[in-house]
């Protein structure tokens, strides 16, 4: 039986854009989307199927402008705002438990943010992105007890705004924070934590 390369290949195209559509993570569904668009764009080029290559061309230029933007302002302080609220804040509250599956995936020891804890929101235009909650290790330390980011942003890693905004610490009389023993989060070398034995560590400027 004679394998029909063409076909194959639109088919592959197919596949990709439905896998792009089950994507949680919007970096992850635009650079998915835009592999699936190419394909079907070359597929319809030998093809000679022209409408269907312009809307994929058209498609593969909203995924490449949206991919842009996005690596654009990812580090952009001015797109994500930080929040503190109180530990026992309602709104801040409904979104620990709205996400508490996802959370305990990440953070399995974490169950709710205690009184003598710091909270902040993250917040992208009007929607909370994301929660990180701090308390003292050691005087002029703090440890972090949660950093978690809605699985639609986790790729723009919006908490690191946090830990960028050094008066969020030095103001409470900080200059050191640390994570949470054997914390395996690769972001945290890229915002400048340094390895410290078993966690990682941001000197407070």
């Amino acid at each position: 039986m004679q394998i029909n390369w063409l076909e194959v290949l639109g088919w592959t195209g197919s596949v990709v854009l439905v896998i792009s559509l089950l994507q949680t993570r919007i970096l992850r569904l635009r650079l998915i989307n835009l592999a699936g668009s190419l394909i079907l764009a070359f597929y319809n080029v030998v093809i000679e199927v022209w409408p269907m290559v312009g809307l994929n061309v058209v498609l593969s230029l909203i995924n490449v402008f949206y991919l842009v933007t996005m690596l654009r302002t990812r580090h952009d302080p001015t797109v994500y705002t930080v929040l503190e609220v109180d530990p026992d804040d309602r709104y801040l509250q409904h979104l620990l438990s709205v996400h508490s599956e996802d959370i305990h995936r990440s953070f399995p020891g974490f169950t709710e943010v205690q009184a003598h804890q710091s909270a902040f929101l993250i917040v992208h235009g009007d929607e909370a992105v994301g929660v990180v909650v701090i308390e003292d290790a050691e005087p002029g330390v703090a440890q972090i007890v949660l950093d978690w980011v809605t699985l639609r942003y986790r790729d723009s890693t919006p908490g690191e705004f946090v830990f960028r905004r050094s008066e969020i610490f030095s103001r409470r009389g900080y200059s050191r924070v640390v994570t949470a023993p054997e914390t395996k989060e690769a972001y945290y070398p890229r915002i400048g934590f340094t390895p410290d034995g078993d966690r990682y560590a941001l000197d407070v400027s």
